[in-house]
C-alpha cells in the first residue's frame, strides 16, 4: 500500500480543473485583435495556457461577461460604438452584472478624450494604457500581473464562501438527532466545501466491547453511487467495499491507489475507523489530508457521543422491558407495550407534534400500567369481573405509578409520570383518578388513553376474545368526544390501517 503523499500547493479551482485562463479582447479594431492574440499565443501562466474571447463592439462585450463570467482579464478600447462605449461597458460589467473579480484593463488610441486620472477614479479599473504604449514585454507583463492578481483574488473568494458553508452548516450539524445525522451532515459539508464529486464514500469505525466482541458501525456514507435505505448499518455497502475495508482494518494503514482513497485511523485500543473514498475525477493530495483529517476527528468525537447515546439507547430499550415485565405479571401479551409505543409514536405525528415529543412518548408510553406492580396477584389474575372494592384497589395503580416516577428529572420518567396518573381520565370528566376533563387531561394521556385501548380490544385476553376490526372502529366513534379526545379519535380512525401494521409485525403470543 502507498502512503499518503505530501500535499502540493496548486489549491486553485483553476489548477485542479486544467481550465485555461479566459481573456476578454473587446475593440472595434480587428488588427488589435490579431496583434494581441500573436504577442500572447504562447504564453501560460502557472503551466495553463490562454483562451481568447472576441468581441467588437460594447453590446458585443456585455453579452461576452453574461455568458463568461469567469473571464480572468478584459482589454476594453474606450471608443467604440460612442466615445464612452468601453466606459460605460465597464459600469455595467462592475454594477450590472456585479463583477468585481475579472481585472479590467482598458486601453484607447486617444489618451487625451479619456484622461487617464478622471478615468480610474471614476471607474472601477485596473489599469490604463495607451494602445502604443503596449510593447510586446509590457502587454506580457500587464497579463501575467492581471492574471495572478484574479488567480490571488478568486482564491480568496473562494475561501470566504468556504467559510460562508461552515457557518450554515454548523446550524444543520447542530441539529443533527443521532450519531448517523451528525456524521452525514458533517461529511456532506466537508465534500462540498473542498469541491469534491465523489461515486462512494463511507465512513467506518469498528469498536471492541470488553468481551472481545468487533461491531462494524457505519457512521456516514455520500455519494452518487451509494444506496441508502432506512435500514442505516454496514449491510448497504457493496461486498467488494466491505472487503477492502475489512482489509484495511486487518492491515492497519491508509493508501491511495488511482479514484481510491482509503484512510485508516486508530483512536485508542478499542476504537478503529476506515474512511473510504471514490472519486469521480482526479483529486489532489490535498484533498485528501484534509479528508483524513476530517475522519480522525468526527472519529473521536462519535466515540463520546456513541457512549452517551449508547446508555440512552440502553435505558429506552430498559423502559420497554420493564413494560413487558409488567405485562407478564398481569398474564397479558408480551407485544402489547411495543405496539402502544410505536402506535403513540405515530399518533403524536399525526396530530403535528414534533419529532422530539413523539420519539419521546414512544419511550414514555410503556410507562403508562407501571403502578400495576402495586397490585395484589389475586386481583391481576381474577379470571371474571371484579367487584367494587377489588376495582376500587384494581383504580389505585395509576396514582401508584405516578408516586413511583414523580421524583425524577429525566424527561421520558416525567412524561411516564405524567402518562401513569392521567391514561385513564376521560374526556368528559368521568374518568379516574382527578376526574379531569378536556383539554386540561395532558396530551400524552389523552394519546395513551386510546392508543390502549384499541390495542386491548384487539388482543386476546384470558378473560375475553379479540374484537373484530369493525367493532374497535365503532366503539372508538361512539366514545369519541365522552371517554375520547374527538381529535385524537380522528386522528386514530385514520391511521387504522397502519395500527393494522404494527399487530401484524408485533403478534400476540397468549400465556396459557
Amino acid at each position: 500500500m502507498k502512503f499518503l503523499k505530501q500535499a502540493t500547493t496548486q489549491t486553485t479551482t483553476k489548477r485542479a480543473t486544467g481550465m485555461p485562463w479566459k481573456v476578454a479582447i473587446i475593440d472595434d479594431e480587428e488588427q488589435v485583435h490579431a496583434v494581441t492574440q500573436l504577442v500572447l499565443k504562447n504564453t501560460h501562466i502557472d503551466d495553463l495556457p490562454l483562451q481568447f474571447l472576441n468581441a467588437y463592439s460594447a453590446a458585443e462585450g456585455l453579452r461576452l461577461f453574461q455568458d463568461h463570467p469567469d473571464i480572468a482579464l478584459a482589454f476594453i478600447d474606450v471608443i467604440m460604438e460612442s466615445d464612452d462605449a468601453g466606459l460605460q461597458l465597464i459600469h455595467k460589467i462592475r454594477n450590472e452584472l456585479g463583477n468585481h473579480t475579472t481585472r479590467i484593463v482598458l486601453r484607447t488610441g486617444q489618451p487625451g478624450t479619456s484622461p487617464e486620472e478622471t478615468v480610474i477614479r471614476t471607474y472601477d479599473i485596473n489599469d490604463y494604457k495607451s494602445k502604443t504604449e503596449l510593447t510586446d514585454t509590457k502587454l506580457k507583463t500587464c497579463v501575467y500581473s492581471s492574471i495572478r492578481s484574479y488567480r490571488d483574488i478568486i482564491t480568496i473568494e473562494t475561501s470566504k464562501r468556504g467559510m460562508q458553508k461552515v457557518i450554515a452548516a454548523s446550524d444543520s450539524v447542530l441539529r443533527s438527532q443521532t450519531l448517523y445525522q451528525f456524521g452525514n451532515a458533517i461529511l456532506n459539508h466537508t465534500i462540498q466545501l473542498l469541491g469534491i464529486k465523489t461515486a462512494e464514500m463511507y465512513l467506518i469505525s469498528q469498536h471492541v466491547d470488553l468481551f472481545g466482541d468487533a461491531e462494524m458501525i457505519l457512521l456516514a456514507a455520500t455519494g452518487d453511487e451509494v444506496k441508502l435505505d432506512t435500514h442505516w448499518s454496514a449491510d448497504i455497502m457493496p461486498a467488494d467495499v466491505k472487503k477492502i475495508i475489512q482489509q484495511t482494518l486487518t492491515q492497519k494503514q491508509s493508501y491511495r491507489d488511482g479514484s481510491i482513497f482509503i484512510g485508516y485511523y486508530h483512536t485508542n485500543s478499542s476504537t478503529e475507523s476506515v474512511l473510504y473514498t471514490r472519486f469521480h475525477e482526479e483529486h489532489s493530495a490535498l484533498q485528501d489530508e484534509i479528508l483524513t483529517l476530517f475522519a480522525a476527528n468526527i472519529t473521536l468525537i462519535f466515540q463520546n457521543l456513541h457512549s452517551r447515546e449508547h446508555i440512552q439507547e440502553t435505558q429506552k430499550e430498559l423502559l420497554l422491558v420493564l413494560g413487558d415485565a409488567i405485562e407478564q405479571r398481569s398474564k397479558e401479551t408480551g407485544s402489547h407495550v411495543r405496539r402502544v409505543a410505536l402506535m403513540c409514536e405515530l399518533i403524536a405525528l399525526k396530530l403535528g407534534q414534533s419529532s422530539e415529543y413523539a420519539e419521546m412518548l414512544k419511550y414514555a408510553s410503556p410507562l403508562h400500567d407501571i403502578g400495576k406492580i402495586g397490585i395484589p396477584e389475586t386481583i391481576l389474575h381474577k379470571p371474571g369481573k371484579l367487584d367494587d372494592a377489588e376495582w376500587e384497589v384494581m383504580k389505585t395503580h395509576a396514582q401508584i405509578g405516578y408516586e413511583l416516577l414523580k421524583n425524577s428529572t429525566r424527561t421520558i420518567a416525567k412524561m411516564g409520570a405524567r402518562i401513569a396518573l392521567t391514561h385513564h381520565e376521560h374526556w368528559d370528566g368521568n374518568g379516574y383518578p382527578a376526574g379531569l376533563k378536556g383539554d386540561d387531561i395532558p396530551l400524552e394521556g389523552r394519546i395513551v388513553a386510546i392508543i390502549d385501548v384499541i390495542d386491548a380490544l384487539g388482543s386476546e385476553r384470558a378473560y375475553k376474545k379479540p374484537w373484530q376490526e369493525n367493532d374497535i372502529i365503532q366503539y372508538i366513534r361512539e366514545r369519541s368526544g365522552k371517554q375520547f379526545d374527538p381529535a385524537i379519535a380522528d386522528a386514530a380512525l385514520e391511521l387504522f390501517d397502519h395500527f393494522r401494521e404494527i399487530r401484524h409485525n408485533f403478534p400476540d403470543h397468549m400465556q396459557h
